[in-house]
């Protein structure tokens, strides 16, 4: 089958689908579709057409473009359009999780499969609710059950939606802890150099620009009021 001939095909197909679309699907759907018996498209050939695609999306001309997430692939707006795209979604993209939620899903991820209470040995606390939001948003799920453990409690693993949402293909694609770290390491090795590097003079200017900040002074009412210039800031109001 001429490449050609499939490109528009799987090019309809990953637009129209709403989930990421890996390489034996789109083979066997292109097949369906042009139901060719002897001229079947290959592997290599979906393969072939995808690759000329997503450099055809590269362009700048296009706000979107083909990427590879989710175990499959998928058209998506390029990030430059991120804040655009959000105002046709409204509060869709405003719902955060908390601190805790996040937390709660970082373990997971990185120390899947894991029990609950292997969960909360980490972190310290208790951590019903956080896996319980997790869940409802569907970017874990319970894998099966601990068989060694005592009540055999439940395991849990990150979703394909996970996978979708960050935009990789498997656990294997986050970022390691030791990379994280090193970059934390660097950036505060930075910061520090650049204080240790500072002339007297620019030390001299922080503190005078430190010393303009307007000072806050608690009135005898226990109000807060902005003091001026020369005002003693523990110095009450008048009875």
């Amino acid at each position: 089958m001429e490449l050609s001939a499939i490109i528009p095909h799987i090019e309809a197909l990953i637009f129209a689908s709403d989930k990421p679309l890996n390489e034996s699907e789109l083979v066997e759907l292109v097949n369906s579709a042009l139901a060719f018996i002897e001229d079947r498209a290959t592997p290599e050939q979906v393969n072939a057409a995808i690759e000329g695609i997503a450099e055809k999306y590269q362009s700048e001309f296009y706000a979107f473009e083909l990427k590879e997430m989710g175990g499959g692939w998928q058209f998506l707006t390029k990030k430059e359009y991120h804040r655009t795209v959000a105002q046709l979604n409204g509060d869709k993209f405003l719902k955060r999780l908390s601190v805790a939620a996040l937390e709660t899903l970082a373990i997971i991820a990185y120390k899947q499969p894991i029990t609950k209470s292997e969960i909360e040995s980490i972190r310290g606390v208790n951590c019903d609710y956080a896996v319980q939001k997790l869940l409802e948003k569907d970017l874990v799920i319970i894998s099966g059950r601990n068989e060694d453990a005592v009540g055999k409690p439940l395991i849990y693993e990150t979703s394909k939606s996970f996978m979708d949402y960050f935009g990789i293909n498997s656990s294997e694609d986050l970022p390691k802890i030791s990379e994280v770290l090193m970059e934390e390491l660097v950036q505060a090795t930075n910061v520090r150099e650049s204080m240790e590097s500072m002339t007297p003079v620019e030390d001299d200017e922080i503190g005078q620009i430190l010393d303009e900040e307007i000072i806050l002074a608690v009135n005898a009412d226990g109000d807060v009021s902005e003091a001026q210039d020369g005002e003693n800031p523990e110095a009450g109001s008048e009875a």
